[in-house]
């Protein structure tokens, strides 16, 4: 069993959020250039490629990491991930790094809300006030009435919720299957079903734009890896705060690289639903006790 570190894991975290960021920036320059689902696709290649890889290098191989008995929930898993991560790079290319994540952020918010209904988990008053005030943020961000409404704004809310339920499935499956399980079946399917559609969208790409695609499928396998480190040595709930920290890094990245602009209220609106959020992680450690 590997010992816990929890300030090692707080690092790890901040060192993955970091890496999402840059990738979020090379995704986002790509899929300017290219179509959404062709770059995805073989981000994906290369992610199914590193999964398959760490499988073989554990105890029973490929075969015991394929092993479920609850093959349609994995893959649906997988699918819907491969899709919320199309769907989040499409909303840079409308809205930019920062107004993206200022929206995304509130997946937690989500993962919260819907924990009833899907898991059947009790959420209590204060957690229900905690992502009411969070969803304030959220309109405070979008400005609905208050300015000319972009329906691109709806793309990365709908992101949050893809992946909020991709996280409550996670859950879901964890009941039965171990987290190298679903981890392989998050890469292989989500990288099958990517093939069979973003296969058809094939354009030819730059050599410069190959360098890129190169980086981004790195930083890609290389994330993952810190992120699968990060909860081996330390509690997801002592280092989930930190994941926050992608919001600043991919701000940092869209208004030094891409010019993106940080308005007042994105900034103000984002600060209470990181609040919002952070009680939220904080109530759910504090009922775990």
């Amino acid at each position: 069993m590997i010992a816990q570190n929890t300030r090692l894991g707080i690092w790890l975290m901040v060192v993955t959020t970091l890496i999402f960021a840059v990738q979020d920036g090379i995704s986002r320059h790509l899929a300017q250039e290219y179509n959404v689902l062709m770059v995805i696709m073989i981000r994906y290649w290369f992610f199914a490629a590193f999964v398959i890889a760490v499988a073989a290098r554990q105890a029973g191989g490929v075969r015991h990491a394929a092993a479920t008995r609850q093959p349609w929930v994995q893959g649906f898993r997988g699918v819907l991930l491969a899709a919320e991560v199309c769907v989040m790079v499409l909303g840079f290319t409308y809205l930019g790094l920062v107004e993206s994540h200022a929206v995304f952020i509130a997946y937690p918010l989500l993962i919260a809300a819907l924990s009833g209904p899907v898991l059947g988990e009790h959420v209590g008053w204060r957690r229900w006030a905690a992502i009411g005030v969070g969803f304030v943020g959220v309109l405070i961000i979008l400005q609905p009435g208050l300015r000319v409404f972009q329906p691109a704004a709806l793309i990365p809310l709908l992101a949050a919720f893809m992946f909020a339920l991709y996280g409550l499935l996670t859950r879901y499956v964890a009941r039965l299957d171990s987290a190298a399980v679903s981890f392989f079946w998050t890469g292989t399917t989500g990288a099958v079903a990517l093939t069979l559609v973003g296969i058809w969208f094939w354009e030819p790409m730059t050599a410069p734009d190959w360098g890129w695609m190169g980086i981004l499928c790195i930083t890609g396998a290389l994330g993952h890896w810190t992120l699968i480190k990060c909860y081996e040595v330390a509690e997801a709930s002592a280092v989930q705060p930190f994941a926050y920290l992608q919001l600043v890094f991919a701000s940092a990245v869209g208004i030094s690289v891409f010019d993106d602009v940080l308005r007042l209220n994105v900034a103000l609106g984002a600060a209470v639903v990181v609040a919002a959020g952070l009680f939220t992680l904080w109530r759910a450690r504090a009922r775990g006790r």
